[in-house]
């Protein structure tokens, strides 16, 4: 979808919790030669999936543990990919390389998702190891510049997709989401901790009880990192689920941000796209 990867040891550790993109990330690996090992969350990676890759299972918490496995598989340069529902910290049992940095991890922990990650992070750099982001690993599963689908954005579109970026914007130091929904002009919804599905759910909701008024085939989602997130982490995604949702909501399409959106299964999401005549459009950074 997008250039070559930047130069990458081998092998690359694969942090890997919930949904298809790690594997995705993994076997882009794989096609160029360099040799994943899957590092896999329990309760959140797909027992089923990880058995094609050389992996080994860890825990959220045993930083200790997994700071030992990325050793002994020499694996110097780390990536994370995949949904994580953000546990809670008394739900988390702690091994002894964990207690080493509970200061760390404490204040990384007093913050949003984007905090968090970046502060683990830092915790593992200053272990040793690089953390890298997929541009660097696995750039061709990153969202194109341009528009996907035979339906472009017309003109209300466009000013809506103008008008969802400056809330973005405005919003991204309050590290609260990544989406938006703008209708006609008006926000009608914000992404928050249930993440797009539940914000395009919402949206459709808001249609059937009369709350948005507005004709259907109006509207866009526009998803974008937040302004200052560190790029290596979190990245926004879209695939074929974000297609039923904004179809489901009455929007027009999908605006994301080129080179900074994760794209699951692209020919299925262009493919459903297309039969709900909805546009997907690669915004320029």
């Amino acid at each position: 979808m997008t250039g070559a990867a930047a130069d990458v040891s081998s092998p690359i550790g694969v942090i890997a919790a919930g949904g298809v993109m790690p594997f995705a990330v993994a076997d882009s690996l794989v096609a160029r030669g360099i040799s994943p090992v899957l590092f896999a969350l329990k309760g959140a990676c797909d027992p089923l999936a990880v058995e094609r890759f050389r992996h080994h299972w860890i825990s959220v918490g045993q930083l200790g543990r997994a700071i030992r496995l990325f050793r002994a598989e020499s694996c110097r340069e780390l990536v994370f990919i995949g949904t994580l529902v953000r546990p809670a910290l008394s739900e988390i049992r702690l091994d002894w390389g964990t207690l080493r940095v509970i200061g760390r991890l404490w204040a990384a922990f007093r913050g949003g998702d984007d905090h968090l990650l970046s502060g683990i992070g830092r915790i593992l750099e200053q272990e040793g190891f690089r953390m890298v982001g997929i541009k660097d690993v696995a750039p061709d599963v990153l969202m194109p510049e341009g528009c996907l689908t035979r339906k472009p954005p017309d003109d209300n579109a466009t000013a809506d997709i103008a008008k969802a970026r400056d809330v973005l914007q405005a919003l991204g130091p309050f590290d609260i989401g990544q989406a938006v929904v703008v209708i006609d002009g008006h926000v009608v919804a914000v992404e928050d901790i249930e993440g797009t599905d539940g914000l395009l759910a919402r949206v459709a909701r808001l249609r059937q009880e009369g709350r948005i008024r507005a004709r259907t085939a109006r509207g866009v989602l526009v998803k974008a990192p937040k302004s200052g997130q560190d790029l290596r982490f979190d990245l926004p995604t879209i695939g074929p689920r974000t297609i039923e949702g904004a179809n489901a909501a009455g929007l027009a399409g999908i605006a994301i941000m080129a080179g900074n959106t994760i794209v699951v299964e692209p020919q299925v999401m262009i493919d459903a796209a297309d039969r709900a005549g909805l546009f997907i459009v690669g915004l320029p950074a």
